[in-house]
């Protein structure tokens, strides 16, 4: 951990971007959200500063030129997307968050996740947040924030949500950065990436069949438990024939080139077999927070009539006085 930056460091940029985005939230008192920001930007360059001391000092070669407007730009839109005091912005913001993160992730070469930010936060999920944030917020009656309705407008415990997130970073942060020293070192990278294809028997055997490797009447042979027969070390594959009922095995000479996992396979078995029930809740967690905003803005419109309704009898006694 040292060696990317110190843990010291670390803690005292978490303090201060704790600080600053406490005061940044919205509240009466603009001139404080306006120091509070000023703050949050002093944390973010010490942060940069610091991580560039470290690996200049380290040897280490510096970051690609545009992660620097991509890192910024996410940081700054997701502070902004916090602390603005209109929810329908925030989520506008929160766009921007998810487009300068897909920027970072196509730096690393991470093509999988930039594509998924963008079709399932940006697309599907955001659509979801602005139909929650149309049936849950107040309409305000003037385009001024000082008409737009507390419950939207004026952060509740901001000190101890700070806190608590920041905290988290810290803890989670430095947990990244020990557990990473302590994973053990593949000894073949590239067989350990090609592994995945024991659980695609489908998708080796087609390509096996688009490279001309198999013959009427052949197919992949499969193991007991259903894995494809490949020894991915010595680099050779089993075929059966199941009307003759024989085997016969392709040599490392013999190996498609478009036979290799991809981003794609590793991720996507990794979500389907080791994470089923995380993508469920997920799913959950969506719709619980439709059926709460269905809920909200019902109470909103009781609210409502029975303001017009109060309203009209007064005005009905008023009429019926005055008459009198």
């Amino acid at each position: 951990m040292d060696t990317i930056i110190s843990p010291i460091a670390l803690y005292l940029i978490c303090v201060l971007g704790a600080i600053g985005i406490a005061a940044a939230l919205p509240r009466r008192n603009k001139a404080l959200e306006i120091t509070g920001g000023l703050v949050f930007a002093a944390a973010v360059g010490l942060a940069v500063l610091v991580l560039g001391l470290n690996a200049t000092e380290s040897g280490q070669p510096l970051p690609n030129y545009f992660f620097y407007p991509f890192a910024i730009l996410a940081l700054g839109a997701s502070a902004r997307m916090i602390t603005h005091p209109r929810p329908v912005y925030s989520a506008l913001y929160f766009i921007l968050t998810i487009i300068a993160s897909c920027g970072m992730y196509l730096l690393m070469s991470a093509e999988f996740m930039a594509f998924a930010l963008v079709i399932i936060y940006a697309g599907a999920i955001l659509i979801t947040y602005l139909f929650v944030i149309m049936l849950a917020t107040q309409a305000p009656s003037s385009a001024s924030e000082q008409f737009i309705d507390e419950t939207d407008s004026i952060a509740r415990e901001p000190v101890i949500s700070c806190v608590i997130g920041f905290a988290l970073l810290a803890i989670l942060t430095t947990a990244m950065f020990r557990g990473v020293s302590d994973l053990p070192a593949a000894s073949h990278p590239e067989l350990a990436q090609d592994s995945v294809l024991l659980n695609l028997p489908a998708k080796v055997e087609r390509i096996l069949d688009r490279a001309g490797q198999l013959e009427e009447g052949e197919r992949l042979l499969r193991n007991e438990d259903g894995t494809a027969a490949i020894d991915i070390v010595a680099r050779t594959i089993t075929i059966e024939n199941t009307d003759l009922h024989t085997t016969r095995t392709l040599g490392p000479d013999q190996w498609p080139d478009k036979l290799a996992a991809g981003n794609l396979d590793r991720l996507g078995y990794n979500l389907m077999h080791d994470h089923p029930m995380t993508i469920e809740i997920a799913g959950i967690i969506l719709l619980m927070a439709m059926l709460g905003a269905v809920v909200l803005a019902r109470k909103h419109i009781e609210l409502e009539e029975d303001l017009k309704a109060a309203q009209a009898r007064k005005l009905g006694d008023s009429m019926s006085g005055g008459n009198e």
